[in-house]
C-alpha cells in the first residue's frame, strides 16, 4: 500500500485519476494478483480517462447548450421527420468540424431542430472541440452593445476562436440597423477556418429575403450556404407536453 507522502506527490503532480485507482486497486484482490506492467498500463488508463472526462465537462460548461442531455444515441429515427441517418451519422464523425463546414437545420417549430444542434454540438465536445451555443438574435444585440463599450473586436476574436458556433434560430426576428454588417463580419471570420451550425424555422431559400439587402444577403449566404450540409426535419411537433419547453428525443 502506497504511504501518504507518495499519494500527496501524485496529487501535487495533478494526477487525480491515478491516486483514485490506486484506491481502488487498494480494495481489490484482483488487482494484487496482475503484473506490475498490466498494474501500470490500468493506472496510466485511469489517469486518461479522468482528463478526458474533466476536459469534456469544462467545454460542455462553456457550451452553455440550451438541451443539455441531448446526445446523438437518442436522436429519434421516426421516418416522417425526413432525417437521413446515413448523414447525421456521418456528422457524428465531426468531420465537418475538422474540415470546418457548415450544417442547416431547417423546420417548423417543434420538430426537433434546437436538440439536434445540441446533440451534435455535444459530440464535438466529446471529441474535444470547442462549442458556444447562442440564440442569432441574443449573439447580435450583445454585439451591438459591444460597439457602445469599445469590446466589438474582441469579443469577436474570441468568437472566431470556437471550432463550434451554434446559431439558433436564425431569421427568427427582423433584423435591426447594423446587425447584417455584424453578421457578416462573423461569419466571414470563420468561413474555411470554423465549423458553424445554423438553425431555423425559414426555409434557406427565404434567407435572402429576411436579410432586406441584396448585397449583404449575397456576401453572407455566399458563406453559409456554399457546401453546407442540409437537414430539413418535417412531421408533426416533438414538445412535450403540458407546456415543457425542451424538445425530447423520442
Amino acid at each position: 500500500m502506497l504511504n501518504e507522502q507518495t499519494l500527496t506527490q501524485l496529487r501535487a503532480l495533478r494526477l487525480d485519476g491515478m491516486v483514485a485507482a490506486l484506491a481502488d486497486h487498494a480494495s481489490s484482490s484482483a488487482a494484487s494478483e496482475l503484473r506490475f506492467e498490466e498494474r501500470l498500463a490500468l493506472l496510466v488508463q485511469r489517469e486518461i480517462d479522468w482528463r478526458d472526462d474533466k476536459r469534456l465537462t469544462r467545454l460542455l460548461k462553456a457550451a452553455r447548450l440550451k438541451v443539455s442531455s441531448a446526445c446523438i444515441e437518442d436522436i429519434n429515427w421516426r421516418a416522417s421527420r425526413g432525417l437521413d441517418r446515413h448523414l447525421v451519422t456521418a456528422l457524428a464523425g465531426c468531420d465537418w468540424v475538422r474540415h470546418a463546414r457548415t450544417i442547416l437545420i431547417t423546420g417548423a417549430t417543434g420538430t426537433g431542430k434546437t436538440w439536434l444542434s445540441c446533440a451534435l454540438a455535444r459530440q464535438a465536445a466529446r471529441q474535444g472541440f470547442t462549442v458556444l451555443y447562442t440564440r442569432t438574435t441574443r449573439l447580435l444585440q450583445e454585439l451591438r452593445v459591444a460597439h457602445g463599450d469599445g469590446s466589438f473586436s474582441r469579443r469577436l476574436a474570441q468568437l472566431a476562436r470556437i471550432d463550434v458556433l451554434v446559431l439558433d434560430d436564425f431569421a427568427g426576428a427582423p433584423m435591426e440597423p447594423g446587425e447584417r454588417n455584424d453578421l457578416l463580419e462573423l461569419l466571414d471570420d470563420r468561413v474555411g477556418a470554423k465549423a458553424t451550425l445554423i438553425t431555423s424555422q425559414l426555409a434557406v431559400k427565404a434567407w435572402h429575403a429576411w436579410l432586406d439587402d441584396p448585397t449583404v444577403a449575397d456576401a453572407i449566404l455566399d458563406r453559409i450556404v456554399h457546401s453546407a450540409h442540409r437537414i430539413a426535419l418535417k412531421g408533426p411537433s416533438l414538445r412535450k407536453p403540458e407546456g415543457q419547453a425542451d424538445e425530447e428525443a423520442q
